[in-house]
């Protein structure tokens, strides 16, 4: 029995998309029964909750789409559901089966007003808490915000809605941190936090007792101003997301574009976009490992780091004319062919980068200072990493196996050989070694593609103003930090009507308060360099 045929007989004259993804639409009144049989399903369990995407579908009413994936299966199924109430918006919570959706549905009340029963922390999530209005909603008055420059003040205080027996809402308050709460904050302040991020922590002697983070620091309306956008102006904005997965990112977007308009590219671009997003993924990684080695107090290893990363990035200027910000994907292929030097250069820096990655290891990985200060320190287990979304390098530290490459394969991922890194023990160190681990794992994948790139065009010929149909299309790559996917509703137009994409390092922020409680304050931010969150992609 198929996902949609569990719904049907739960809740009869359920519909069905009929073009793009497979979209349930289930009745408000219902939404949360059926949330429950999947999740809790003996043999396909639902128990990895993608993303929670909001929307305002005019005389449609306000509603989310909730994007679902089983870790055991990898079947995925979308949800759909909506109120007609403007004026006081209410959804079920189901942050008590997915903990992420705790996050998840503050940014949905963020931009949309919609308010979720049960769910115990109903604040902004990346506006101020003064802030009038809910931005993505479509009937939002821009000029309702003029600039304050008045000082934000923390709010400690936040509401919760419950349904009452009789049916009406209540609602009582819940504290973030009381009076006899020490608080200090840590951030926001960039590199040291990894970008402006604010972690307020409540400590109780050294040790953390609670980890709240304050996101929204550079939040610039990516979303928003996607609406306005025709679609191959969208791209531009992707590659200011995660800097450090900047190929990744617009590879996603010309994807989930593609598919919808039913583009075909050619293999020689497929070939091309595969072997970029794996220099990318070096790129980041080796980015990674000198900022966690200098996070922690050390500066020689920053410099190897540094020093084969930019290796990369003179490759990445011949061709693309960019170094951190790129945009060479376009809708139909690539923006131009690959340099001439490009394949040379490529194979001698994997063999130079296999020479030298054992200083890595050597001057850090073995350092009884490492082990000592990552090793059994900011625990995270599989039922959790699932639970609370966390995909990518720091989900396969705890044993979740959810590579987008290798169980959604996308480009040429489904002709070449490699490993998905899994370490079991779901501390500091294995997130640390996962990721020096896929190092050469892309190497192995880049080798087995860089003297195999077929002959043909690297771009096809598309119309300068691309339409959609109708319906909801998704993407997702593996991104340097995990899942990244786009999300996109189109109504027909040469603009889509919502485009959202789904931040990896949302819910690796998210995530602190679980890993951190209990440890020293000493160890945050090692834990945190080892989550590997970029603030650009949390913020969009």
């Amino acid at each position: 029995m198929n996902i949609t045929e569990k719904i049907s007989r739960l809740v009869p004259g359920i519909t069905v998309a009929e073009t793009g993804d497979q979209v349930v639409t289930v009745p408000v009144e219902s939404f949360r029964q059926v949330a429950e049989a999947l999740r809790n399903d003996k043999d396909e369990p639902m128990d990895f909750l993608r993303d929670i995407v909001g929307m305002d579908w005019q005389e449609g009413g306000l509603g989310a789409l909730y994007y679902l994936e089983s870790s055991k299966t990898y079947n995925r199924i979308v949800l759909k559901t909506s109120t007609t109430d403007r004026e006081n918006p209410f959804l079920p919570s189901v942050c008590d089966l997915w903990k992420t959706a705790e996050i998840k549905e503050r940014e949905v009340f963020d931009f949309f007003g919609i308010r979720f029963l049960n769910n115990p922390d109903m604040r902004r999530l990346f506006l101020r808490e003064d802030w009038i209005g809910y931005p993505l909603r479509k009937d939002y008055d821009m000029n309702s915000n003029p600039l304050n420059m008045e000082n934000e003040e923390n709010a400690d205080i936040t509401e919760e809605y419950y349904l009452n027996p009789d049916g009406t809402i209540a609602d009582k308050k819940n504290i973030v941190f009381g009076q006899q709460d020490f608080v200090v904050n840590i951030g926001p302040q960039h590199p040291s936090t990894h970008g402006v991020l604010r972690l307020r922590t409540s400590l109780k002697g050294e040790t953390i007792s609670k980890v709240d983070p304050i996101c929204g620091y550079i939040h610039r309306g990516i979303e928003k101003l996607n609406e306005s956008l025709t679609y191959p102006q969208t791209l531009a904005l992707t590659d200011r997301l995660d800097y450090l997965s900047a190929h990744q990112n617009r590879h996603a977007l010309c994807m989930c574009i593609e598919k919808a308009a039913g583009i075909e590219i050619s293999e020689r671009a497929q070939y091309i976009r595969t072997i970029m997003d794996e220099l990318q993924r070096i790129d980041s990684h080796l980015l990674f490992y000198s900022c966690l080695v200098m996070d922690m107090g050390g500066l020689t290893p920053f410099f190897y780091g540094f020093r084969e990363r930019e290796m990369i990035l003179d490759i990445f200027e011949e061709t693309t004319g960019g170094r951190l910000i790129q945009n060479y994907n376009m809708i139909g292929g690539v923006q131009a062919d690959l340099h001439p030097d490009f394949q040379r250069k490529v194979k001698e820096f994997i063999k130079h980068l296999r020479s030298v990655i054992k200083d890595y290891h050597d001057i850090f990985t073995g350092n009884v200072i490492a082990t000592t200060r990552l090793k059994g320190v900011g625990l995270l287990s599989r039922e959790d990493a699932i639970s609370l979304g966390v995909t990518g390098g720091s989900g396969r530290a705890s044993g979740w196996a959810n590579d987008v490459r290798k169980h959604h394969p996308y480009a040429v991922y489904d002709k070449v050989d490699f490993k998905e890194i899994l370490y079991t023990e779901g501390d500091s160190f294995a997130r640390y070694m996962v990721r020096m681990d896929e190092i050469m794992e892309s190497c192995h994948i880049i080798e087995q593609l860089i003297d195999n790139i077929p002959a043909g065009e690297f771009r096809v010929k598309t119309k300068p103003i691309i339409k959609i149909p109708e319906g909801n299309y998704s993407a997702a790559v593996e991104s340097s930090r995990g899942e990244f996917g786009v999300m996109l509703e189109s109504h027909g137009d040469k603009t889509p009507y919502r485009l959202h994409y789904r931040s990896t390092g949302l819910p690796l922020v998210h995530v602190l308060d679980t890993v951190c409680k209990d440890n020293k304050i000493a160890d945050l931010i090692a834990i945190g360099g080892t989550m590997d969150y970029v603030i650009p992609d949390i913020d969009r």
